[in-house]
């Protein structure tokens, strides 16, 4: 948690930790009778913008525990590495980043079921207009290629504004065309926003810490994605209610002015480093995680994007019904975050994907093909087992590519990813359109996390722990 050096007798201060300040005073005081009593003091503020304030207690806490014993311990709630002031500063920056990213991602998803509704539009058509957002991720490869050259940071922030600007165009779309339109590009930029917060974080954070990173980042972005849930009981006040919840991203822009005044630049970018190749440098490790990536989200996308409609239609939910439904199946997956994020960085990452993916997708058709309270247990269930893999997913593809080709990489897996989503999402709805039921579609879309079972048993390799350098040879300074 703290690294301390000796700054006089009884004094001391960090050489690292997350604090912009700290000092410790030990003074000892004889009583007299041969008895000494000591007073141990420590003054601190952490480096974490905005979140910081969560921390200090735990922080407290911890410091007093600590007192007399072994100081390199570090509880479940922090980093398993030591992480320096820079690194909490700029991942206390990102995770508020993605609170943005989380709504501007889930938007659409959860809207386009009312605003069906408004435009007389079937369960086919709202599917093909979700693949069809899909699209926009062509525009998030562009930009993070461009990352590769010009930096992280300035990409990073005009994604940010540029999708919270882009989505409220959304409120004035007069169909189900137009809406989609103007969401592809917010869509688009919002994945360039998820994907550069999670590469500026696999070249900051320390090479123990790298996944703990993706699942505070992850649970900030559920925290934006709440708040669409939160807002959703809009959509019930008129036909028209559902557009309200387009114009909530321009709240969010005052957070990337505050955002875009203390984040720097990434210090793997501004070191030097070679434009490398990647599909003849790296083409092998390109082809498995886009493999991976193309299955789990066939499956992933109607499991969670169709899941409203499903509950609407088929199992006769309100509009507030279904976010109660979420809120108490979804929130939960904090749990399998932080002992996922934490496994993944302390123990390896290959065991957790394994049974996160394979057995969270098991998990999710039998909630799918279940009615009442069981439904609600196994969407439970199944959602944390998936939450516990998402840090190590989240940073594969940050960690097995160069500085140089680290955007290009992660942008074409990416693109390879958001249709697996857009196959999966008009599969499902052929399937359920000629069935009558989304179950059936979940059962048959399941044989995609199997095969992403085998996958990571036979050929993904093991990244915990490691230097982005020793993964990446390129990278090492002369």
């Amino acid at each position: 948690m703290v690294r301390e050096a000796a700054d006089g007798e009884g004094r001391f201060r960090a050489v690292g930790g997350p604090f912009s300040s700290y000092s410790r005073a030990v003074e000892v005081e004889g009583d007299g009778d041969g008895r000494s009593r000591v007073t141990e003091t420590t003054r601190f503020r952490l480096a974490i913008p905005v979140w910081g304030l969560l921390f200090v207690w735990p922080y407290k806490r911890e410091l007093r525990r600590l007192e007399g014993r072994d100081r390199s311990r570090h509880p479940f709630w922090a980093p398993p590495d030591h992480v320096d002031a820079r690194a909490a500063s700029v991942l206390g920056l990102l995770c508020t980043v993605s609170v943005v990213a989380g709504y501007l991602g889930t938007l659409i998803t959860q809207t386009i079921t009312f605003a069906a509704d408004e435009f007389n539009s079937s369960d086919t058509a709202q599917s093909t207009t979700l693949a069809a957002v899909r699209v926009g991720v062509l525009l998030s490869l562009v930009l993070v290629a461009t990352a590769d050259r010009r930096g992280r940071r300035r990409l990073l922030l005009a994604s940010a504004v540029g999708g919270c600007l882009v989505a409220a165009t959304g409120a004035f779309a007069p169909n189900l065309w137009v809406l989609g339109l103007t969401q592809t590009f917010s869509r688009g930029l919002s994945t360039t926003l998820v994907l550069l917060v999670t590469i500026v974080a696999a070249e900051e954070m320390p090479a123990g810490s790298r996944a703990y990173a993706i699942s505070v980042m992850t649970m900030t972005g559920a925290l934006g994605a709440g708040m669409a849930l939160w807002a959703l009981p809009l959509a019930d006040l008129d036909e028209r209610g559902w557009r309200i919840l387009y114009l909530i991203p321009l709240l969010g822009l005052p957070l990337i002015v505050y955002v875009s005044r203390r984040l720097p630049e990434s210090l793997r970018f501004v070191r030097p480093h070679p434009d490398t190749p990647v599909v003849t440098g790296h083409g092998r490790r390109l082809w498995v995680l886009g493999a991976a990536f193309f299955l789990i989200s066939a499956f992933g996308a109607p499991a969670t994007q169709l899941l409203n409609e499903f509950l609407r239609d088929e199992r006769g939910f309100s509009a507030a019904r279904i976010s109660l439904f979420t809120v108490l199946t979804s929130t939960p997956a904090a749990i399998g975050l932080v002992v996922g994020g934490r496994i993944s960085d302390v123990r390896g990452r290959r065991a957790v994907v394994l049974l996160g993916v394979v057995g969270g997708a098991v998990l999710t058709v039998f909630a799918f093909s279940s009615v009442g309270w069981p439904m609600w247990v196994w969407n439970l269930a199944g959602t944390i087992l998936a939450a516990a893999s998402s840090p190590a997913l989240g940073m594969y593809g940050p960690e097995l590519f160069p500085t140089g080709s680290r955007g290009r990489a992660n942008g074409i897996i990416q693109v390879v990813s958001v249709a697996g989503s857009a196959v999966g999402l008009v599969a499902a709805g052929v399937i359920s359109d000629r069935t009558g039921t989304l179950t059936r579609a979940m059962q048959v879309l399941l044989v995609g996390p199997l095969v992403v079972g085998a996958l990571v048993v036979f050929l993904f390799p093991e990244t915990a722990r490691r230097e982005l350098e020793d993964l990446n040879p390129e990278d090492r300074l002369p």
